[in-house]
């Protein structure tokens, strides 16, 4: 029924489409989502994880998965982020793949709505940790398609896997173009 309703607003109503798909042996990925220029991307993907009916999941500091908002987070795919002891982002990260049986990761690599020069690359050092496949996934609003790649595993050579995996964006436009991060490198 949700599903349904999902697919009649998004493409009926929002003329939106969904083009490529993630594998459902895929149990563990980090899915790099870019351009991210406005809050629309957030109902996008979950329009988006409603429809191709796969679990989608999201990280947050721990402060925000207290009552009373923590139960709806942990529903909406949202873990908890403890950084105890002497483990940084991409270890807290990577031990939350490793404690799952099942995990996909959504981030944006640009970490804001802002114009900037360069990407976080935590994205990528997650994967690495994790030993998980990297699939880009773009809001396209220029054709309003959300277009989902194939998956990469990351060859510990971020600058050269960057190249391959910004092929995937080029000529994407965001909801805001000038806020977009330049894939040209």
């Amino acid at each position: 029924m949700k599903k349904r309703f999902y697919k009649f607003i998004f493409f009926k109503l929002m003329n939106w489409k969904i083009e490529g798909t993630i594998d459902k042996s895929i149990m563990k990925c980090v899915l790099m989502i870019l351009p991210h220029t406005s809050w629309h991307d957030f109902y996008l993907g979950i329009f988006t994880r409603g429809i191709i009916d796969l679990e989608m999941n999201f990280i947050g500091k721990k402060e925000l998965f207290r009552f009373p908002f923590g139960f709806y987070f942990r529903w909406m795919g949202g873990a908890p982020i403890d950084r105890v002891g002497s483990l940084n982002k991409v270890e807290a990260i990577a031990k939350i793949f490793e404690k799952s049986d099942e995990f996909r990761l959504a981030i944006s690599p640009e970490g804001t709505r802002k114009k900037i020069s360069e990407l976080r690359t935590g994205f990528y050092y997650i994967a690495l940790k994790a030993n998980v496949p990297i699939i880009p996934v773009a809001f396209d609003f220029g054709k309003k398609t959300v277009n989902i790649g194939k998956p990469f595993y990351p060859t510990s050579n971020y600058n050269d896997d960057l190249k391959i995996l910004l092929k995937h964006f080029k000529g994407i436009i965001g909801k805001i173009p000038e806020k977009g991060f330049n894939t040209e490198l």
